[in-house]
């Protein structure tokens, strides 16, 4: 698949306009931000996605001149390890491990338990090592983070923007975990809102995210930017499968390959996917679900339930596969649950559009991710549970070669002219700079 190296004459994404546009941000600005100190619970060797991204965009800040310090734990989800450094320096990046605890790891109250440890680490580490002038980045990773953020700042005055990947108690909510009664979610929105109101800013991924910020806590309406993941391009590149060793691995090379590569979790969509692989079982078309998730070994399940033999699935791969796991296919899927459309914002979308495939996001009618491939042609948005759209799509891509390679250069030239490492982290700047004025 031949990709052009053309200026992409596809229009930005109509809601982009609220992120900052490159041409506002000059060299001029970025000494204002000297040292960034950023709190995440995951960070590698991890494979969460929000370890990856938050090392992808500190990587382009230092290439600003920006010191970043970041604290964080041990990892959790790493393939080779279950240690890592305590202390390490790379370049004008300090990575500070604290030890980390691992309870129920793969139950909710687990991971609750500890994500309340890693929080009580989290604040007695700012405090001890704040320094003047220090910008606190912290992310909704675990969602209570910025609790941390909150008292260090009544304690010290230190500026500090929340980071949300997800919402909650919003999203446990909407799975049924707590009633929207309940004193405890209750309590979640109240500690939010003073949380937002103190912060210098709050970035959020997605147009809906910011709307519903807004609704719960209208006074930050000004501090709210829609400043979305990002897809690395020069690390993965659209390498046809006839040369790629993962799909000859895994007999890919020679069928219609549909993918989806991630986390199977609760926010996600399989239902429909299960159904679609159902109807077409009979045709030369294979499904490989990469990734690990709350809902990986139910959907396990279901298609041996089935007797579907349509289906492969994979464990998480090493980033240093990414540019061939995720070039293995001829079309990638994208999920999100009905009622989550403004509390999660999938970040498999991004490197799925670096890698010059068409893209079906399975998703509400009025998910945000409808009006990004109105924007970039680069496939088509089907509503949960509508299998019979997504099928005759399938069939569509795997008669008509051209749509397929119209809509992945389409996909390639989108990601390029809006969703770069360089584009996204120039927007974080403008934030953070903000915070410091």
């Amino acid at each position: 698949m031949s990709i052009s190296n053309r200026k992409s004459s596809i229009k930005s994404p109509l809601h982009f306009i609220e992120a900052v546009q490159p041409s506002k941000i000059g060299d001029t600005i970025y000494h204002k931000l000297s040292t960034l100190s950023v709190i995440t619970e995951f960070f590698p060797p991890d494979y969460a996605a929000t370890g990856q991204l938050i090392e992808e965009l500190i990587k382009q800040l230092e290439k600003q001149g920006i010191r970043i310090r970041v604290f964080t734990g041990q990892p959790g989800y790493a393939f080779t390890t279950a240690k890592a450094p305590a202390l390490e320096q790379l370049g004008n990046i300090r990575v500070q491990r604290s030890r980390s605890t691992q309870i129920w790891s793969n139950r909710i109250r687990g991971k609750a338990v500890n994500g309340v440890l890693f929080t009580l680490r989290a604040f007695l580490h700012i405090i001890a090592n704040a320094r003047k002038n220090d910008v606190f980045l912290l992310t909704s990773a675990p969602p209570f983070l910025s609790i941390a953020g909150y008292l260090t700042h009544l304690l010290l005055k230190f500026p500090y923007v929340c980071l949300i990947y997800d919402l909650y108690p919003d999203i446990a909510i909407a799975l049924g975990v707590v009633s929207h009664k309940h004193w405890l979610a209750k309590f979640w929105w109240a500690i939010n809102r003073q949380i937002w109101q103190k912060s210098k800013g709050i970035i959020v991924l997605s147009p809906a995210m910011k709307e519903r910020v807004v609704a719960i806590c209208p006074q930050v309406a000004d501090k709210v930017s829609v400043i979305h993941s990002w897809g690395d391009s020069e690390l993965i590149l659209p390498i046809t499968k006839e040369k790629n060793w993962f799909a000859k691995q895994h007999n890919l090379d020679s069928i219609f390959t549909v993918l989806y590569s991630g986390n199977m979790g609760r926010c996600h969509d399989t239902d429909t996917i299960l159904v679609t692989a159902q109807q077409l079982q009979n045709e030369e078309i294979r499904f490989v679900c990469i990734g690990g998730g709350p809902k990986r070994e139910s959907f396990i399940q279901d298609v041996k339930r089935l007797g579907l033999k349509n289906f492969l699935f994979l464990p998480y791969q090493d980033k240093s596969v990414l540019p061939y796991s995720l070039t293995a296919c001829d079309l990638s899927l994208v999920s999100v649950e009905a009622g989550l459309e403004s509390l999660v914002a999938p970040s498999k979308l991004y490197p799925a559009l670096a890698t010059g495939r068409p893209i079906a996001a399975i998703c509400p009618k009025d998910s945000y991710l409808r009006q990004l491939i109105t924007d970039g042609q680069f496939g088509v948005s089907i509503d949960n549970g509508d299998s019979d759209s997504l099928s005759k799509f399938i069939l569509n891509l795997k008669s008509d070669r051209q749509l397929a390679e119209k809509m992945g250069n389409a996909s390639r030239q989108y990601l390029q002219s809006n969703f770069t490492p360089e584009i996204i982290a120039k927007q974080y700047i403008n934030v953070l700079e903000k915070s410091i004025i």
